[in-house]
């Protein structure tokens, strides 16, 4: 598919179907839309009367043109309030657009929708990546895949000029999405920790990225005993993965992102019970993988910002040498942790995970997890948390998100709530009470840190979707990878 910018004046514009975004309560016909509205024999305004069409956010119709006129389809799209306008209701009108050109099986589509803030690049990258990732299909595991691909071969976005690097980039970061879907989608006997350390290894090759994937008995050198406690009951090795970008020049800037990445969690010894979700485990990866998305995607990108990837990958599964309800595990900063529950896994192999970030001398670091039920409680599908002990940092991870169009929420860090961690025989338990749970997590994982500015997103939610919405189809969605490349971009 050959998306590009374009100034070639829409009105003399001869394809299969052409977009037009309005903002709700405007969608009386002025100047070129009378013009258009004349040329095709009064469609457009028959289409605006016929559908009840406002221009409502999230609202749509489509028509066939009859007569001599050259186009065959007329597709309105509701941009919601003028406002209101962002990237990000590009982001979603160009996705619409995509789907119901792929339902009228349109092979060339223009698109003309307004420049958010005269910002002619950015307006091109939102509605470039709404196409690219609303049409993205995983039929990997299908024998005979019963949605079939689309027919769009050219989109023409006008008004904002030639537009190649946009473009290219919104391809880039939207491969590294992808990567991410298909990480998570993907069962647990497809991507394990092996093949998790094998996909790294083959981004490290193509993009030039520097790598180390430590095993188990350099881990054990390492005293990461909170890492392997979990990987212990697992036939599969434990991979230690640590990819590094380097910029060509002095980097402005050295971060860390820290990805979860348990390729399957049965919840060990506290079982997860039949109607618990068991059966969608293989996404507790999901921070893993859009660690290794947003790599694939910042190796490409080049910025002058030296960047490490790290992703502690093992299965939480159930043998005779499993972790027990009641062990004690020391991490590699000697921290000791009582395990309460061995289905608070994810926290026990991020905690070695920021210490091994923190010992990079980085400036900042970040890491993401699929890390508890309390924070969809909270927050809902939608919506991710962030903690963070750096008000800056966290200002920096909301700009990064509301450009990508991901949603973050800041929650506190009660630290009266460590109360709850407290253990008579550790250092401190893996579990607290029920209440506040995922901010409990959250003041567990903060005891890994010592003096580096650190923000913790708890992901749960957002890496999955059960029905489609905005430019993610059901299932996996790559989130956040796309606010993982705007900060390190911006940084």
């Amino acid at each position: 598919m050959d998306i590009r910018g374009t100034d070639t004046p829409w009105l003399d514009w001869s394809g299969d179907a052409i977009a037009l975004g309005f903002f709700e309560n405007e969608t009386a016909l002025t100047g070129e839309l009378t013009q258009l509205d004349e040329k095709t024999g009064g469609t457009l305004s028959e289409l605006i009367a016929e559908a009840e069409f406002e221009g409502k956010a999230g609202s749509s119709a489509v028509t066939r043109i009859g007569g001599n006129s050259p186009l065959r389809k007329l597709i309105v799209v509701g941009l919601g309030k003028a406002d209101d306008l962002t990237l990000n209701t590009l982001r979603l009108g160009a996705a619409t657009v995509a789907r119901l050109g792929k339902k009228e099986k349109v092979k060339s589509l223009g698109i003309k929708f307004p420049v958010v803030n005269n910002d002619a690049a950015a307006t091109t990258a939102a509605i470039a990546e709404g196409i690219i990732l609303s049409l993205h299909q995983d039929n990997r595991f299908k024998s005979e895949p019963e949605d079939k691909p689309s027919k769009l071969e050219t989109v023409d976005i006008f008004g904002v000029g030639e537009q190649s690097e946009a473009v290219k980039q919104a391809q880039t970061v939207c491969s590294g999405v992808i990567l991410a879907r298909e990480l998570v989608a993907a069962p647990a006997n497809a991507i394990n920790p092996v093949t998790f350390a094998e996909t790294a290894q083959e981004i490290a090759r193509d993009y030039n990225l520097a790598i180390e994937i430590l095993e188990q008995d350099q881990c054990e050198a390492r005293g990461m005993g909170a890492f392997l406690g979990v990987a212990k009951a697992s036939d599969l090795p434990p991979k230690f993965i640590h990819m590094t970008y380097q910029p060509s020049g002095t980097p402005k800037r050295k971060l860390a992102i820290v990805g979860k990445s348990l390729t399957f969690d049965s919840g060990g010894l506290n079982l997860k019970v039949s109607g618990s979700g068991i059966e969608t485990m293989k996404m507790d990866m999901g921070g893993g993988a859009a660690t290794l998305g947003a790599a694939k995607a910042i190796a490409q990108l080049k910025p002058d910002v030296e960047v490490h990837f790290i992703c502690a990958a093992t299965e939480n599964m159930i043998s005779g040498k499993a972790m027990h309800p009641g062990d004690i595990l020391t991490a590699s900063n000697g921290k000791t942790i009582e395990v309460n529950n061995t289905d608070a896994e994810g926290r026990l192999t991020l905690a070695d995970a920021l210490v091994f970030a923190e010992q990079l001398d980085v400036d900042a670091i970040v890491d993401l997890a699929t890390l508890t039920g309390a924070c969809i409680v909270a927050l809902g599908d939608n919506i991710s948390g962030l903690w963070s002990t750096n008000e800056t940092l966290a200002a920096e991870i909301k700009t990064a998100s509301e450009a990508a169009g991901e949603k973050f929420w800041a929650m506190p860090m009660e630290e009266k709530y460590f109360e709850g961690l407290k253990s008579p025989i550790a250092d401190m338990k893996n579990t607290g009470p029920r209440a506040g749970g995922s901010i409990t997590a959250a003041l567990f994982l903060k005891q890994f840190i010592k003096e580096t500015p650190w923000a913790h997103l708890d992901v749960a939610g957002p890496v999955w979707a059960d029905k489609e919405q905005g430019v993610n189809n059901a299932g996996a969605t790559g989130f956040p990878v796309r606010t993982l490349v705007n900060w390190v971009l911006n940084s």
